[in-house]
């Protein structure tokens, strides 16, 4: 389990934060196990209640599934529902603020994609 977490939000949410990037970068693939509370607990040093929360909100939202008497799993079609779910988020969120940033800069639409573009580059996205 890849992450550290931090004063910034709640425990559980952070848990649940941490098993949906590890679902992102294929760490967990689709019916593959996810550590168990206790594992949560004892990797991060919180209350196996706390873990089970955060497990709980995603298997509440369709992401995990559990198989009775061995552990919890990724659920079939999870990655695709949190790529389409943080790709919405980054436009509400990320795009909007860099949107009306541009606009209180007075950069025009071809200046903004210009930026965007040349920071895509840099990066090697697809």
């Amino acid at each position: 389990m890849k992450g550290m977490l931090n004063d910034q939000s709640l425990i559980y949410q952070q848990i649940a934060q941490l098993l949906e990037d590890g679902i992102l970068r294929g760490e967990y693939p689709e019916d593959s196990q996810v550590p168990s509370t206790n594992e949560l607990a004892r990797a991060f040093n919180i209350n196996p209640a706390t873990a089970a929360k955060g497990i709980n909100r995603l298997v509440d939202e369709g992401l995990l599934y559990k198989r009775r008497g061995i552990g919890m799993f990724v659920a079939p079609g999870a990655l695709k529902t949190l790529r389409a779910r943080r790709k919405e988020a980054f436009a509400r969120d990320q795009v909007r603020a860099l949107v009306r940033e541009a606009r209180r800069l007075n950069v025009t639409r071809e200046e903004l994609l210009q930026l965007v573009a040349g920071e895509a580059d840099k990066e090697e996205l697809p």
